[in-house]
């Protein structure tokens, strides 16, 4: 079961990267790439923000409590987020957090496999 309109299309929505350093890395990537990012959002975890190509979102936030360790988290779009979940778990992953609404972005859900921290997201 494909949960995407086109299987072969992965499109990344969000990508979520989460350091102690967050203006340096901001900093860092607008140089880099030409891009602004706003000030922090708070429905984004405080994360500040810059457009992807083609739509979607890069967001840099410091971790949200002293157990949650740096990592980078793509989100990749999905059309139903209950059942990308439900194949996730089928598939051997383990829930990281379930889906929740995030009012005026959708809905994310976060899985781990083979340690590697998988975001989803419907919009």
């Amino acid at each position: 079961m494909h949960l995407l309109s086109n299987p072969i299309m992965m499109q990344v929505h969000y990508l979520e990267i989460v350091t102690p350093d967050v203006d340096a890395t901001c900093g860092t990537l607008e140089k880099l790439h030409g891009v602004s990012f706003g000030a922090p959002e708070a429905v984004l975890g405080n994360a500040r923000a810059a457009l992807l190509d083609g739509g979607g979102l890069i967001g840099v936030r410091a971790p949200m409590h002293e157990t949650e360790e740096p990592v980078v988290r793509p989100y990749f779009l999905v059309e139903d987020i209950d059942a990308a979940v439900a194949a996730a778990t089928a598939a051997g992953g383990e829930i990281a957090h379930p889906p929740l609404e995030i009012p005026g972005h959708g809905k994310f859900a976060i899985y781990i496999q083979g340690g590697i921290h998988h975001g989803l997201w419907q919009i």
